[in-house]
């Protein structure tokens, strides 16, 4: 399987706009990060996980041509924006399957009103194929068991997604005992760790070390990177042996 990091960034985006942090104003590719998302592709198949509001731009930049289906990890605008630009791919495919909470849909029902409009529909609207998931049910896409793992972002209930020896994880402050067994034995952990300061509803990179230190997977990716957690460079520098910065258009294969 290889997994693509679409985007790193956290809900505003490296740099943001009108900040004159030097994060902000950095020259290295690297620090310039787009809104949190992967690709995941393997013997033909091809799924996203979230499409915030950045999710054409990537799709462009990586030449997708089809997607087999989304996983939302929860209805924030930054895991969500991006829906209607499944269009081009409805377009060719038709309906687009959608993998989530029922309290995702529910969000995404009120913001994308026409989506799922069934009577007298705009006719370039997009369809999608809803598929209801919960945190002790895992389900199977193109083949490949997805086991979701619950987190907690401040007091709302996201979810993350295991796939044979990957898990990716982000959004998180909290994960409870029961879910963190669902992530021992990974060959490798995509994680968030937002800044260096405590923050109320993400990790900080404290935080995301001390997760994985008791998970030990072989090989960790942190993501969800605010402008506040530092230059890559410098950062990526001093992580522990097996742990690193993902950044934008990152590929690696599992």
């Amino acid at each position: 399987m290889t997994v693509t990091f679409l985007g790193t960034g956290t809900s505003q985006g490296i740099p943001i706009i009108g900040s004159q942090h030097p994060v902000c104003l950095s020259n290295n590719p690297k620090d310039k990060r787009l809104r949190v998302s992967v690709l995941l592709e393997w013997e033909g198949a091809c799924y996203v996980i979230d499409c915030g509001p950045d999710f054409r731009q990537q799709m462009l930049r990586e030449g997708v041509q089809r997607i087999d289906g989304v996983l939302f990890t929860h209805e924030h605008n930054d895991h969500v924006a991006g829906l209607d630009d499944i269009r081009p791919f409805y377009f060719r495919q038709g309906d687009i399957t959608c993998y989530a909470y029922k309290r995702v849909f529910d969000a995404l029902k009120q913001r994308f009103a026409y989506v799922f409009e069934t009577i007298n529909k705009y006719p370039s609207a997009p369809t999608i194929k809803e598929v209801e998931i919960e945190k002790d049910h895992p389900f199977t896409i193109s083949g490949k068991k997805v086991i979701p793992v619950e987190a907690m972002h401040a007091d709302l209930s996201v979810l993350g997604f295991r796939i044979d020896n990957f898990a990716y994880m982000t959004d998180v402050k909290i994960i409870e005992d029961s879910e963190m067994q669902k992530l021992m034995g990974l060959d490798v952990l995509v994680l968030n760790a937002l800044r260096i300061k405590p923050h109320e509803s993400h990790l900080n990179l404290e935080e995301a070390l001390a997760i994985v230190n008791i998970l030990k997977p072989k090989k960790t990716f942190f993501t969800h990177i605010s402008h506040l957690l530092g230059f890559h460079d410098e950062v990526e520098a001093n992580l522990p042996e097996g742990v690193h910065l993902a950044y934008d258009t990152l590929k690696i294969t599992i």
